[in-house]
This record gives structure tokens, C-alpha cells and sequence, in this order.
């Protein structure tokens, strides 16, 4: 099982759009994930029960942040998207499952301040200290007008944790929200752009789950169907362009 959970103490900081879009990723690629929602506001369950048939399944898990258990057994990946304030036991008990942490991080320097307040604590914790479970972080909401994105990059250096990318702010993020889907339920020639976005995440989460043990009879590779039902109705180019 590959544990990954989306932190950072402070609110708003695109932690479900991050962990949706970590869970449809994973299920575009016909692996069995399950979403768990730790957050108070359920944010990410809300949008897994939009989610229509035709698109790939991803299962959910309500979990309370004061009673987090250990993952469901024969689950073979989880995401889990953590509420604004997580920190001390809480935030110990996720890190003794995970295998891996992302960071989502906005251009504001509260945000930054956060999230390396976030980093901070991580780091005195006995399976990050060790490399056990593995740090990473995400630009999210970044403006692509400004240089909100090579800032970014340049914190990450300084905190000495891998940044892989920058997601620009687009009513696209929102649009695919409302409606349960995400970035990953279109064909890729409809959203190359935004795709693009996401390559360094991807990469790196492929190297996290082949260093992962295969369950028996599981598959990595990428399915050949990687188009939704024609009947699946999708925003059009056009409007995802316009976004």
C-alpha cells in the first residue's frame, strides 16, 4: 500500500485540488485508490460524490482527524486530504503510514511562512527524519503573469524539498471541481496545456510507486484506454482554453 497525504497547516493552500488531483491521476492509470477526506469541510467527498460511473473509480474514506486509524487493508493507494491546523499528534499518526507528503504551497508569504512552519515539524518526525517518507511540494493558484512561480521554485531551494511545478490559477481547476472531475478524466490532446503543469507531480509519484512492493498480478502501466466514454459530456476546448 502507497500512503500519500496532502499537508499544510494553513487553509486554502489548494490541498483538495491537490488531493483529487492525486487520486484521479492514480485512477486514470487503472490503479485502485481510495480518497480519504480528514478535513472537516469534506471537500474532497463532496466532489468524489459527483463523480459520475463513467469515469474512473475512485473509492472514498471519511476518516475523523482525531480518530485517524490505519488505512483499510487490500487498498492498494491512498491520498489523503488534511484540514487547515494539522499539526502535532494528528499530524504524527498520518506520518506513520505515509510514504510520501505534498506540500501545497500559494504565492502569499503567510502561505510561505505556513508552510515551512509545516516543513519544520516534518522534519523532527522519526520517518521523515529517516527518508522513510518522502517530502514534496506544489505550487498552487500561481498567477502566470508574474515570476509568483520562479519564487516558488527559489523557497522550495531554501527549504531544501523538491518542488514539482507550479498549477496556474484557472476557472478550469474550479469548473473541474463543481462537477467531480479533474484534470486527468479528459483526453489529453483537450487539456495538453494544463497537463504540462502537472508532468514534474506525475514523474514523481511514478518513481514513488515502481519503488513501491506490486501487489501479486498488479499492473504500473499505463492502460491502453486512456479516453472517457464518448457519453461522458466534458467542458468543451474552447472553454477550458478560455479559462
Amino acid at each position: 500500500m502507497t500512503v500519500i497525504a496532502i499537508v499544510n497547516r494553513k487553509g486554502g493552500s489548494g490541498k483538495s485540488t491537490l488531493a483529487t488531483h492525486v487520486a484521479a491521476y492514480l485512477a486514470s492509470r487503472g490503479q485502485e485508490v481510495m480518497l480519504g477526506d480528514v478535513d472537516r469541510q469534506q471537500s474532497s467527498r463532496l466532489w468524489l460524490n459527483l463523480r459520475t460511473q463513467q469515469l474512473p473509480k475512485i473509492h472514498g474514506w471519511s476518516i475523523d482527524e482525531n480518530n485517524f486509524a490505519r488505512p483499510p487493508a487490500g487498498v492498494k493507494h491512498v491520498v489523503l486530504d488534511t484540514p487547515g491546523g494539522f499539526h502535532g499528534f494528528n499530524l504524527m499518526k498520518v506520518t506513520m503510514y505515509a510514504d510520501a507528503i505534498l506540500i501545497p504551497v500559494t504565492s502569499g508569504v503567510f502561505d510561505r511562512e505556513a508552510a515551512q512552519e509545516t516543513l519544520r515539524e516534518l522534519r523532527t518526525l522519526p520517518r521523515i527524519a529517516t527518508g522513510k517518507c518522502q517530502l514534496g511540494c506544489m505550487g498552487m493558484r500561481i498567477d502566470g503573469r508574474t515570476r509568483n512561480g520562479t519564487a516558488l521554485h527559489e523557497w522550495a531551494e531554501t527549504q531544501a524539498i523538491p518542488h514539482l511545478g507550479t498549477i496556474r490559477l484557472a476557472q478550469a481547476y474550479s469548473k473541474c471541481m463543481e462537477r467531480g472531475w479533474s484534470i486527468f478524466d479528459f483526453p489529453i490532446e483537450k487539456v495538453a496545456a494544463y497537463r504540462e503543469e502537472w508532468q514534474g507531480l506525475t514523474h514523481w509519484l511514478d518513481l514513488l510507486l515502481s519503488a513501491a512492493p506490486a501487489a501479486p498480478g498488479s499492473r504500473l502501466e499505463r492502460p491502453e484506454i486512456s479516453r472517457p466514454p464518448s457519453s461522458l459530456i466534458l467542458p468543451s476546448t474552447n472553454a477550458l482554453r478560455r479559462a
